[in-house]
């Protein structure tokens, strides 16, 4: 098993992991999950070990978006179209 990276170490990486992204953003692992697989997270796979690979800010920005459109009543549907505009 790995040990956790810091919070700090997080804040000032590039990448960072679904797990990192739970503890930067306070959504369930579940959560992050499903927007991956809907296609509302993108994320890149380090060849190696298939890892998959987030952009630290511009993840935490869509997310904060994702959240901001829920809030306002949006559906899932909708929010995907609004996020390909």
């Amino acid at each position: 098993m790995s040990r956790q990276r810091s919070m700090e170490v997080i804040e000032n990486s590039e990448y960072v992991t679904i797990g990192e992204l739970v503890r930067l953003t306070n959504l369930r692992y579940s959560t992050l999950k499903y927007y991956t697989e809907e296609g509302m997270l993108p994320f890149e796979q380090a060849e190696e070990n298939l890892t998959r690979r987030y952009k630290r800010e511009q993840s935490v920005v869509r997310i904060q978006r994702i959240k901001d459109l829920r809030q306002a009543g949006k559906s899932i549907s909708e929010i995907k179209g609004i996020l390909k505009e």
